[in-house]
C-alpha cells in the first residue's frame, strides 16, 4: 500500500511529460524526417512575402526618416529637394539588387555575402561580413517589432506604455511560428505581405490619379510650419546643404536593408534556386523603388510637414502659435492615407492595419536569414556547433531562440523606441555590401583567367563591371552613413560587430587547436605497456564483488582493490570481511587522517602512472542505479566528485559498473511509459502525422 502513492506520483510526472510533448507538438508542429528536407522549399510567390517583408517594409519608416532630417532647414525649401534623395535612393537599390543577381547564381549554397567575401577576400573579411550581418538581423527583428508596436499603439491605447512587453511578446510569438518550419510561417506571412503591396500601391494610384485630375487634398500637416533647426535660420551654405542631402540620403538608405537576406537564403527556394532566387530579387527591388518613390512624391505634392517625435515644439501653426495641448503627429503614410482616402474610411483603415501588420512581420526576413548564416558559420568553426543542428521541424531551432533573446534585449534596452534604434542600423549591412561587391570582383577576375569562351568571358566582364559600379556606389553611402550617424548611435553596432567579430575568432581558434590537439600521430595506435587496474571499495557487499569481477574480465596486468580508510574501526571490520571471504585479489589500504576521500584515490592514481609512464591506469567504480530522484541524491555522490577529478588526470581511465537496486525497476518503468506516452501524443496529438494522412 505504501508504494501506491509514489506510483500515483509518477503516473502524475508522466502525464505531465505528455502534455508537455503535446504542447510542444502543438507550438511547433509534428516532426519531419529529414527525407522530407524537400517539403520544406519555397516558390517564388512564398518567398517573395518571406525574404522580401524587410525591404519592402522599409518604406513604412525610411520616407519618414528623410523628411525628418530635411526639416532641420525650416522644410519647405528642402523638401524640394526630397525627389531627388529618393532618386539617388532608389539608384542605389537598383545596383544593389543588379549586383546580389550575380551573387545568388555565382554562390548559391546560401553563405551569401558571408561567402563571397571569405572565398574572395579570406577569412577575416568573411567573419567581418559575418558579424556586420549577425548584427545586422538583430536589429532588423527590433527595429521591425518595435515600429510595428509604436503604430499599433496609435489605434490600440493599451499598448501605450507597455510598448517593451509587447514587442517582446511579439518576439516570441515570430520565433514560435519559425520553429514550425519556414513553408508553414510561410504562408502565414504571405497574405499580409501582398495585403501591404496591395495597400500601397493602391493608395499610390489612387493619390496620383487625384494628382493628375488636380483634385488631391493636403495632408493633415500641411498647413503647419517647421522652425527650422539651430545652425540652419538663415541661408544654408552649399557645404551645410550637401551635409544635410547627405544625411537624408543615409536615412533614406534603410529602405535597402533586407535586400541581402535574399542571397542568404537560396537553399530555400525551389528548384532552380539560382534562377528563382534572382527573379525574386528583381521583383524585390522593383516593387520597393515603386514604393518608395510614390510615398515621397505624394507626401511632397500634398505638402507634408513632419518633423522629429521628440522635437515637435519645431512644428508650430501658421500664425506662429504652438500646436495645441496633446498634438500626435502620425507617420508619414498615415497622413497621406487620410488625405488620399478623405471619402473613403475603410480604405484609409485598412492602409494603417497593413502597414502595422508588415512591420511585425518584417522580421521574419531575420528569422530566416539568422539561423541560416549561423548554420554555415557554426559549420566553419565560428558559432559554437550546435547552431548547425536542425530541429523538430528541420528549421534551425537554436539560431530561432537566439535571435529571439537578443532581439528581446535590445527592445528592452532601448525601451521599444524606434527613433533610437534607427540610428544604429543600416551599418552592418553596407558594411556587407561593400565586401561582398569587392570579393565579387576577384571572383571574375579570378575565373576569367582561365575561361576561353568567348560568350562566358562577355558574360564574366558584364558581371564584374555591375560589381564594380556597386562596389563604388555600396562603398560610398558607407563612409556617408559613417559620417553622418556615428554619433548619433552608429558606434553601438559597430561596437556589437567589433564583439562579435573578437567572440568568432575565439570560437574557430579554439576549433582549431582541439582539431590539431586531437590530429592522430604515430604512437597513437600503440598498446600501453602495462595496464594497472584499481577497484573502489567502500564495503564488502554485491556491488564490489560485480566491479572485481568485471575488473578480472578485463584482463589487466596488475588488480587491487583500494580502500580509503577514515575510521580505523570500519578499517578493521572490511579487512577482516575480506580475509574472511577469501577474495584473491590485494586490498590496497590509504590512510585518510584527515578523513578525504576523493584526494588519496587521485594521487594513488597518479603515483602510479608516474612509475610507469607508458602504462594505463584503469579505475573501477561501483555505483548504485535508483530509480526515484531522492534517492539518487543520497548515493553516488562521492562517485561523481571522483570521476570529475579523474578526467583531469592524463592516463588515467575510469569505468563506472552499475548495480541496479530493486527501486531502478521504477525508473525502467517510468522510461517505457514516457516513451509510450510521447508514441501516443505523435500518434494521436492535434498535430498528428496519421491524421494528416488521413484528411
Amino acid at each position: 500500500m505504501a508504494a501506491e502513492p509514489t506510483r500515483s506520483a509518477h503516473d502524475l510526472a508522466l502525464t505531465l511529460v505528455a502534455l508537455a510533448d503535446v504542447a510542444k507538438r502543438i507550438i511547433v508542429g509534428r516532426k519531419l524526417r529529414s527525407s522530407q528536407l524537400g517539403e520544406t522549399l519555397l516558390p517564388k510567390r512564398v518567398a517573395l512575402p518571406v525574404f522580401a517583408s524587410d525591404a519592402l517594409s522599409s518604406v513604412a519608416y525610411a520616407p519618414d526618416e528623410v523628411f525628418l532630417v530635411l526639416a532641420a532647414a525650416g522644410g519647405a525649401t528642402a523638401y524640394a529637394y526630397s525627389w531627388k534623395v529618393a532618386l539617388a535612393v532608389a539608384l542605389v537599390m537598383l545596383t544593389v539588387v543588379a549586383s546580389y543577381r550575380q551573387n545568388v547564381r555565382a554562390y548559391p549554397s546560401g553563405g551569401g555575402d558571408y561567402e563571397v567575401a571569405t572565398v574572395n577576400l579570406g577569412r577575416t573579411a568573411g567573419t567581418t561580413v559575418a558579424s556586420a550581418l549577425l548584427v545586422d538581423y538583430v536589429l532588423t527583428v527590433a527595429v521591425s517589432i518595435s515600429a510595428g508596436v509604436d503604430n499599433a499603439g496609435a489605434a490600440l491605447d493599451f499598448v501605450n506604455g507597455h510598448e517593451p512587453t509587447y514587442a517582446c511578446l511579439l518576439i516570441l510569438a515570430l520565433a514560435a511560428l519559425n520553429l514550425r518550419g519556414v513553408r508553414e510561417s510561410g504562408t502565414w506571412f504571405a497574405i499580409p505581405t501582398y495585403g501591404f503591396m496591395v495597400a500601397i500601391f493602391g493608395m499610390a494610384a489612387w493619390g496620383l490619379g487625384r494628382d493628375l485630375l488636380g483634385t488631391l487634398p493636403e495632408v493633415e500637416s500641411a498647413g503647419l510650419e517647421i522652425v527650422p533647426q539651430a545652425g540652419y535660420e538663415d541661408t544654408i551654405t552649399t557645404v551645410a546643404l550637401v551635409f544635410l542631402l547627405a544625411r537624408a540620403f543615409s536615412s533614406g538608405c534603410a529602405a535597402l536593408t533586407g535586400v541581402e537576406a535574399i542571397s542568404n537564403g537560396v537553399p530555400a527556394f525551389r528548384k532552380p534556386k539560382s534562377a528563382n532566387a534572382a527573379t525574386t530579387l528583381l521583383m524585390l527591388g522593383a516593387l520597393s523603388i515603386a514604393m518608395i518613390l510614390s510615398i515621397i512624391t505624394l507626401a511632397r505634392d500634398m505638402g507634408l510637414k513632419y518633423v522629429d517625435p521628440h522635437h515637435l515644439d519645431r512644428l508650430v501653426q501658421a500664425d506662429g502659435s504652438p500646436l495645441p495641448e496633446g498634438y500626435d503627429q502620425h507617420t508619414v503614410i498615415a497622413q497621406i492615407a487620410r488625405g488620399v482616402f478623405d471619402h473613403f474610411d475603410p480604405a484609409f483603415y485598412f492602409v494603417i492595419a497593413m502597414t502595422g501588420v508588415i512591420l511585425v512581420l518584417a522580421a521574419n526576413t531575420a528569422f530566416n536569414g539568422f539561423p541560416v548564416l549561423a548554420s554555415i558559420l557554426a559549420k566553419d568553426g565560428y558559432l559554437p556547433r550546435q547552431l548547425a543542428s536542425r530541429g523538430d521541424r528541420l528549421a534551425y531551432s537554436n539560431g530561432i531562440l537566439i535571435l529571439a533573446v537578443f532581439a528581446m534585449v535590445l527592445v528592452v534596452v532601448f525601451d521599444a523606441q524606434t527613433t533610437r534604434l534607427i540610428q544604429l542600423y543600416i551599418v552592418g549591412v553596407f558594411v556587407s555590401f561593400t565586401l561582398s561587391q569587392l570579393g565579387m570582383i576577384r571572383h571574375w577576375t579570378r575565373h576569367l583567367r582561365t575561361e576561353v569562351d568567348p560568350v562566358a568571358r562577355r558574360r564574366m566582364v558584364r558581371s564584374r563591371a555591375i560589381n564594380a559600379f556597386g562596389l563604388g556606389m555600396t562603398g560610398l553611402v558607407l563612409v556617408i552613413v559613417l559620417v553622418t550617424k556615428f554619433l548619433a548611435g552608429a558606434w553601438i553596432a559597430i561596437l556589437a560587430m567589433g564583439t562579435f567579430f573578437m567572440i568568432m575568432k575565439s570560437i574557430r581558434r579554439h576549433y582549431d587547436t582541439v582539431a590539431e590537439e586531437l590530429a592522430i600521430e604515430a604512437d597513437d595506435q600503440v598498446l600501453p605497456t602495462r595496464v594497472h587496474a584499481i577497484v573502489l571499495v567502500s564495503k564488502v557487499h554485491k556491488p564490489t564483488m560485480r566491479a572485481l569481477a568485471y575488473a578480472k574480465a578485463s584482463r589487466p596486468n596488475v588488480l587491487e582493490a583500494v580502500l580509503v580508510a577514515t575510521d580505523p574501526v570500519d578499517r578493521d571490520r572490511i579487512v577482516e570481511e575480506w580475509d574472511r571471504r577469501g577474495i584473491d585479489v590485494p586490498l590496497k589500504i590509504l590512510d585518510s587522517p584527515y578523513r578525504e576521500i576523493i584526494r588519496p584515490i587521485v594521487e594513488y592514481a597518479k603515483a602510479i602512472r608516474k612509475a610507469q609512464p607508458r602504462g594505463v591506469v584503469a579505475v573501477f567504480i561501483p555505483e548504485y542505479v535508483v530509480g526515484r530522484w531522492w534517492e539518487q541524491l543520497l548515493h553516488n555522490q562521492t562517485a561523481l566528485r571522483l570521476k570529475t577529478r579523474l578526467l583531469f588526470t592524463p592516463g588515467v581511465m575510469m569505468t563506472s559498473v552499475p548495480y541496479q537496486l530493486r527501486s531502478s525497476r521504477i525508473g525502467e518503468e517510468r522510461a517505457l511509459r514516457q516513451e509510450e506516452a510521447m508514441k501516443a501524443s505523435r500518434a494521436y496529438g492535434p498535430w498528428s502525422e496519421n491524421r494528416r494522412r488521413d484528411t
